[in-house]
């Protein structure tokens, strides 16, 4: 079997996120046939590991096999110095089951207080994980270093966005333009490797 992604293949993002499908999407420029796990009404996979690479590898794999298609599956979260690294793999489990990441952020600055921590200094993780049906799987990781601002800025992106500022910038992710923060985010760096690796 071929380790390498031709052109027009149809791919299964193995995301239910909304924005996280569409920044894959944008990702992959165009090149391929994109559809999210959600509009294959798939499964989502519990994510039993510890590590962004793990969990990524596999809510791939479950899409892979689900659907009998190539998937590319991301796992990312905000790692917050003051915090030991939480949220870390469980960012999105601190939104809540309703993916409220308003609340999240709210968490986010109140255990930032209770600790009395003043260290703001944060990083974005990326894994992506390619997985063939059946088959073998592909894995890379990317990060980006900043800090956190409170309260948040900025209505564009996703997630945890609006309180995280890139290292030498002064605009919040959640501020940025979505193409110039592709261009640094820690999901592009992560697609580098891929693409160095794949295409």
């Amino acid at each position: 079997m071929s380790l390498s992604l031709e052109p027009g293949l149809r791919l299964v993002a193995a995301t239910h996120n909304p924005g996280k499908a569409r920044e894959l999407a944008a990702l992959l420029e165009g090149r391929f046939d994109v559809v999210s796990a959600a509009a294959l009404n798939l499964a989502e996979p519990e994510e039993p590991e510890t590590t962004f690479v793990g969990n990524a590898i596999v809510k791939a794999r479950a899409a892979a096999d689900a659907s009998g298609l190539i998937a590319l599956a991301d796992d990312s979260g905000l790692c917050v110095a003051g915090l030991d690294g939480a949220p870390g793999i469980y960012s999105a489990r601190w939104a809540g089951p309703n993916k409220d990441f308003s609340h999240a952020i709210n968490l986010v600055e109140a255990r930032l207080a209770d600790t009395e921590s003043d260290d703001i200094r944060a990083w974005f993780v990326c894994a992506l994980a390619v997985a063939w049906p059946k088959g073998p799987v592909v894995a890379v990781e990317g990060r980006v270093d900043g800090s956190l601002t409170f309260p948040g800025r900025g209505k564009l992106g996703f997630g945890y966005d609006p309180i995280f500022i890139p290292e030498g910038g002064s605009l919040t992710f959640g501020e940025m333009d979505p193409l110039a923060k592709d261009a640094i985010s820690h999901r592009a760096r992560a697609f580098a490797a891929l693409k160095a690796a794949l295409f």
